[in-house]
């Protein structure tokens, strides 16, 4: 632990002040846009971290036109040394207000309940969310109850702005070249969408996603996406008897056929699948329900979305006049098909992790990250973890002790690949 604490006791650590900046910027993305970023408001934030890291002296950082940023922190060693990126996402969740986020700090937590000013009735307590009694003395940051913080994944683009800012004032810290890729869109599944992998220039990623210090995730859920269409029959309702059939109604009978007690995300959890209603729409004539199929084992998939056509049609067969479509389209793969070939990668991170004083806790991710899409584009990508909790709520809260122990773990892991090359 002494050499840990040499590394990083005199060091004046920006991690902080950065996010605190950075989640004041709106950047929520719309899942219902076909534009890229799928909202402009994202390039603000981008914009911005470019300019950071120009200040800092990587002259080739910059934002494109869709929203990614690109930098590099050139090689200072006379090795070999794979080039490593390391990834997080500048955009917020949909499911929670993004806007005019106020981030608080409270100084040496001491274990009482936590209630937001703006909404009293949002309330933080230890015994819901048990991981905050190990930050108890330390200090924690949440939103003032109103929207989601941000750290999901802003924590993750501060710690990594954080740990170029070390390097590059840490000359003697010797690495390889160093990627930096901010991403738009992440949470409605676009994030790679134009990523340009030969601009990258990159032989492995980290992404920088995860939740609790100490966490290591190399597996996620496999996922589809599946939407129902069911076309009925219109008629004036005045003369509607024995011709009319309502496509709304039969697309609820359909979301009440679904099993109440298993299947679902209310109902599952560590290894287990799910499939889970997320939106319906419609009129009388024509109505459709949309639906996301997760599985850790890919072929698990199929037999979901079997199952799930099978409920469909049974409904269908009370309305013959009625008809159906149903459509599947890949969404992502679960990582760990590809990482399972690349064990040093994952080992690595381990080894960073501890020289950081952390043990590792390896556990699969009950989602996807751009991890999962970029370890199928050839870039094999595991993902560590930033400290987030409750995220895509209004109770979304941070640590300061993780935030700036992930920062640790990246410049470990950096001299990690160093040494094995």
């Amino acid at each position: 632990m002494g050499k840990i604490a040499l590394m990083f006791d005199t060091y004046k650590f920006t991690v902080v002040e950065k996010f605190l900046r950075y989640v004041t910027i709106d950047t929520q993305s719309n899942p219902e846009s076909t534009t890229h970023p799928s909202t402009i408001k994202q390039k603000t934030l981008s914009n911005l971290l470019a300019t950071e890291l120009r200040i800092m002296g990587i002259s080739d950082a910059h934002s494109d036109e869709f929203g990614y940023v690109y930098a590099t922190i050139p090689s200072n060693s006379n090795k070999n040394v794979p080039t490593v990126c390391f990834c997080s996402h500048v955009d917020t969740a949909p499911d929670c207000s993004g806007t005019n986020v106020q981030p608080i700090l409270y100084n040496a937590f001491d274990g009482s309940d936590i209630v937001l000013p703006d909404d009293i009735s949002q309330i933080l307590t230890c015994k819901q969310y048990p991981y905050l009694e190990e930050h108890i003395g330390f200090d924690i940051i949440t939103a003032r109850g109103n929207t989601l913080l941000g750290a999901d994944d802003k924590a993750g683009v501060a710690e990594i702005m954080d740990m170029a800012n070390y390097l590059v004032t840490h000359p003697e810290v010797k690495h390889g070249t160093i990627k930096i890729l901010f991403t738009p869109d992440e949470e409605v599944g676009a994030g790679t969408a134009k990523l340009d992998l030969e601009k990258l220039s990159a032989s492995v990623a980290y992404t920088l996603d995860g939740g609790e210090a100490g966490t290591l995730e190399d597996e996620t859920f496999s996922a589809d996406g599946v939407t129902i269409t069911v076309h009925g029959v219109i008629a004036h309702p005045g003369y509607g008897k024995d011709i009319l059939v309502n496509a709304i109604k039969i697309v609820g009978e359909i979301a009440a056929a679904l099993p109440v007690n298993e299947w679902s995300p209310e109902t599952t959890e560590k290894r287990q699948g799910f499939v889970h209603p997320v939106n319906m729409e419609g009129i009388s004539e024509k109505a459709s329900i949309s639906f996301i199929i997760r599985d850790f084992e890919t072929a698990k998939l199929v037999k979901h979305e079997t199952q799930l056509k099978l409920i469909a049609e049974q409904v269908l067969e009370k309305h013959p006049k009625a008809t159906m479509t149903f459509e599947v389209k890949e969404q992502y793969r679960n990582m760990k098909e590809v990482l399972q070939y690349h064990p040093y990668i994952t080992a690595y991170a381990e080894e960073a992790y501890n020289k950081a004083g952390l043990t590792v806790v390896k556990e699969p991710i009950r989602g996807g990250t751009d991890g999962s899409r970029l370890s199928f584009m050839g870039l094999p990508c595991p993902n560590i973890f930033t400290g987030m909790q409750a995220i895509h709520s209004k109770h979304e809260w941070i640590g300061v002790k993780d935030m700036k122990k992930a920062v640790e773990v990246l410049v470990h892991l950096v001299q990690v690949w160093e040494k094995h090359s």
